[in-house]
């Protein structure tokens, strides 16, 4: 007989408000059923959680399932690709953007766990992200701009709680709004000033649990997608707003796509967040590892 397939399941039980503990327990029971050898391991911190990759890693099983966000399994993605671990995700957060581009089911823990035993591996790049001395991983989108400073406010608010601090902060910000003075370099190209409202720049398309900024960006195409959004007034942001929920505004002439390997941003008030983490501040470079990351998928 087959030697049982050995997991490591490493679970965020606070992602999601909750629903990481919740998914945790369905996704064992269905691993187990299937005859999978499973090690839980739970961490309430990003440091916990880190240590607990290197324990998956240094105890040797065959794959990692990650219970969680976008957040969680980005805070360990390195030491999981440097490793060479497939990686099985059950989103449990509150974004799962990475899940939306990889066809892993959001609503269903054991249909995302199964293709830890029954799904097929799927090579993915991992973007990276240096500033203020420090280099992180990203999975989805980084974001610059008018996003990134709504995301900082809503972090530095107290009250009000739950969704209402977010539109808070989206109303504080847009009646501050003024374009950043943006310094862009991509790839070998020279230095160019890039005022605008917004820059992104993505390895998938969405971010803030759909939102399809990047629209089109693959994955693993080993290549990120620049998104620039001109300097806009409050009325005519509220006007290109839609388009942006629908993933229709690339053809708006006050947007610029492209896609490059390496971008170089700069601004006095730069912020920069990525996978809902803010990873920078004043300057950054943004690269890709093509290839980096071997996702266990659902078989199509």
């Amino acid at each position: 007989m087959p030697e049982p397939v050995r997991l490591a399941m490493i679970v965020n039980p606070l992602a999601g408000k909750g629903r990481g503990a919740r998914a945790a327990a369905t996704a064992e029971r269905m691993l187990r059923e299937s005859g999978a050898v499973v090690s839980v391991l739970a961490g309430d911190t990003a440091a916990q959680t880190r240590a607990l990759a290197h324990q998956a890693v240094h105890e040797g099983h065959d794959g990692v399932v990650v219970v969680g966000g976008d957040g969680t399994l980005t805070g360990i993605i390195d030491v999981l690709a440097d490793a060479g671990m497939p990686v099985t995700l059950v989103p449990a957060g509150t974004g799962n953007d990475l899940a939306r581009a990889l066809g892993i089911p959001t609503g269903d823990p054991a249909a995302a766990a199964s293709a830890a035993v029954h799904g097929s591996p799927r090579r993915i790049d991992l973007g990276s992200i240096s500033s203020q001395g420090e280099s992180r991983a990203f999975l989805t989108i980084a974001a610059l701009g008018f996003d990134a400073k709504v995301s900082e406010r809503t972090n530095t608010l107290r009250h009000p709680r739950g969704p209402l601090r977010y539109y808070l902060a989206l109303v504080i910000e847009l009646l501050r709004l003024r374009p950043t003075d943006f310094r862009v370099r991509v790839d070998s190209g020279e230095e160019q000033s890039m005022p605008g409202t917004l820059l992104a720049v993505g390895n998938t398309s969405s971010y803030g649990g759909g939102m399809p900024i990047c629209v089109g960006a693959r994955p693993d195409d080993g290549a990120l997608d620049l998104v620039h959004v001109a300097p806009l007034g409050r009325l005519r942001l509220l006007t290109v707003f839609p388009l942006l929920l629908r993933g229709t505004h690339l053809s708006r002439p006050e947007v610029l796509h492209r896609q490059a390997r390496r971008v170089q941003v700069s601004a006095p008030d730069l912020v920069v967040y990525a996978d809902g983490e803010r990873v920078g501040a004043g300057e950054c470079v943004i690269g890709i590892r093509p290839g980096a990351v071997t996702m266990m998928v659902p078989r199509r």
